[in-house]
């Protein structure tokens, strides 16, 4: 299970050099910071089920300030 975490932190850290290439400075940072949190706990060797707790707590946070973000702060665009 702590490599599968790896994995998480490999795609994460994609995510932010390509947010960062792209001009979204912040949104890399977001990614820099998931990245280095999840490879810190991916060495921590814990159990199983302490690794599924942590990526169901990581999902909640993570559909949470995406529901709000998209409810409350997005600006539609429409395509103009």
């Amino acid at each position: 299970m702590d490599r599968m975490f790896r994995v998480l932190a490999f795609w994460t850290g994609i995510f932010a050099v390509l947010f960062f290439a792209g001009n979204m400075a912040e949104m890399a940072f977001l990614f820099f910071a998931q990245t280095a949190a999840l490879l810190a706990l991916s060495y921590l060797k814990l159990s199983e089920r302490v690794y599924i707790y942590i990526f169901g707590a990581y999902c909640t946070i993570f559909f949470v300030g995406f529901t709000f973000y998209t409810h409350f702060l997005l600006v539609p665009s429409f395509g103009h």
